[in-house]
């Protein structure tokens, strides 16, 4: 799942807070990046073997590299758009939620965990079985990038952590 509770290591004592940490999942590794590229790369070269040495060659080669860049330009953008992580730090006095969002951008949201609820909306969200926490006189949204299952899952997860602490 593309997120994890961050707790100390089971020799050391209980820990008085708890650190959700969230990310997007990411469907396409650093690595596959470059294999996708390259591979594109080999076999759009396959075809102009034939025109190697000829001035055909120098016609077709703009077009070439403007596809190429235009592939290594959009999964650059989509890399950088899913550069969201959120962070929501659990304790007895606070529930802190801040997001990280792509191009530097950072919001930050704190309420009394005991006044704190977890919602839920299966339909009328932007996407289905969206997950919001209310507290302070707001409601912020949460790991709107997971999947449906994710956030149902989260839900009982967070749930049953606020449970714990009140």
């Amino acid at each position: 799942m593309p997120y994890e509770w961050l707790s100390p290591t089971p020799a050391a004592p209980p820990a008085p807070e708890a650190r959700l940490h969230l990310w997007p999942y990411r469907s396409l590794p650093r690595r596959g990046f470059v294999l996708f590229i390259g591979g594109t790369c080999a076999l759009v070269l396959v075809p102009m073997l034939s025109v190697l040495g000829s001035p055909v060659l120098w016609g077709i080669l703009p077009f070439f590299a403007l596809a190429i860049w235009g592939m290594w330009a959009a999964l650059s953008r989509s890399y950088r758009d899913g550069e969201i992580v959120e962070d929501l730090t659990l304790s007895r006095d606070s529930l802190t939620l801040t997001r990280h969002g792509p191009r530097g951008r950072r919001q930050d949201w704190q309420a009394n965990p005991h006044w704190v609820s977890v919602q839920l909306h299966p339909t009328g969200g932007p996407v289905p079985n969206y997950l919001t926490l209310r507290g302070s006189g707001r409601e912020v949204e949460l790991g709107a990038f997971l999947s449906e299952e994710e956030r149902l899952a989260l839900r009982d997860d967070l749930q049953e952590r606020l449970n714990r602490l009140r």
